[in-house]
């Protein structure tokens, strides 16, 4: 009789852990992934920049730049059929170079305009860039991570060379969640006129990210929440955590890549740009900045950011 209340009682404490834990996976799909609005990231430490950094972000010539140009929008409908957004930018003098740019988590296209002004000002580039899927005035109920956004700049790229001719030259140039996409994008079959890519803070997997922020927020294991937030995962937007990743595809990459990473990153760690780069399969440099957290290099060390990226343009944009 006391075994099998033992037995009862185990069935009972499993039960109740399995119904946690359930209730758990979708609220962090609910919090990470599902379109919605998120305070989760308010306040939070990892994501603190200088002040330096916070007022170009917020309040840098960039934004008017972005406003003031006549971006032509451009419009898809996405492989699985949402609608998408783009923004394509001609430059001032003909050319046959053009920057695919790509945003992070939360943001949209003209978060881009910080990076896009130069190549366009500077460099005399067209620039494109888009609302991912689940951003600003693109569809989608979830946020894709880069894994399905991969697929979407594929036809982007498609796009823009019907648009611009055989003869266009492109760099990817992503930042976090962008630079993930860009790179997941590298293991695809690309075009030839797809020369150079470009990834600042970039992140391994969504799996290892969120690993990550599990711990470092939530000061949870991974296991059991992330493999059963993973299925919740596939069944709502179609992808696993551990499917989503950004090293597998760069293991397959044919395009050279410059990876962007500040050694003060706490938000995505730096070893995740070195163990992409350390599996990279077609050429590859990487540049650390000292001081630098998350995507601010651009803005805190100017100078240098834009010299490696000029002799990484001058090397395989031809």
């Amino acid at each position: 009789m006391k075994k099998k209340r033992w037995i009862k009682i185990g069935i009972g404490l499993f039960s109740v852990l399995f119904i946690i834990n359930g209730i758990a996976s979708f609220y962090f799909y609910d919090l990470a992934i599902e379109r919605n609005v998120k305070d989760f990231l308010v306040g939070n430490a990892d994501l603190d920049v200088s002040a330096e950094a916070m007022d170009v972000f917020t309040e840098g010539d960039w934004r008017q730049w972005y406003q003031d140009e006549n971006f032509e929008q451009m419009e898809m409908t996405s492989y699985d059929g949402l609608e998408l957004k783009g923004y394509f930018l001609e430059a001032k003098e003909p050319t046959d170079k053009t920057v695919v740019l790509a945003h992070g988590y939360l943001g949209h296209a003209g978060d881009m305009g910080l990076y896009g002004q130069y190549y366009y000002e500077e460099l005399g580039y067209n620039v494109f860039t888009a609302d991912l899927r689940g951003h600003g005035e693109s569809g989608g109920d979830y946020i894709g991570f880069g894994w399905h956004d991969r697929m979407d700049y594929t036809d982007w790229i498609d796009q823009i060379i019907e648009k611009e001719g055989p003869e266009s030259q492109i760099v990817l140039h992503g930042v976090s969640m962008g630079a993930a996409t860009v790179l997941m994008a590298s293991g695809e079959v690309l075009p030839d006129n797809v020369q150079a890519i470009v990834a600042d803070s970039p992140y391994t997997s969504v799996y290892e990210l969120f690993e990550y922020q599990l711990n470092r927020m939530f000061h949870l294991p991974a296991f059991p929440v992330l493999p059963s937030t993973s299925l919740v995962t596939n069944m709502q937007a179609g992808y696993t955590l551990k499917e989503a990743s950004t090293l597998e595809q760069v293991k397959k990459a044919d395009v050279p890549i410059l990876y962007v990473h500040g050694d003060a990153d706490t938000f995505v760690p730096t070893v995740m740009s070195q163990e992409l780069y350390d599996k990279t399969k077609s050429e590859a440099e990487m540049i650390t900045f000292e001081g630098a957290n998350h995507g601010e290099a651009f803005v805190i060390q100017e100078e240098r950011y834009i010299n490696e990226l000029n002799q990484f343009l001058q090397k395989y944009m031809d």
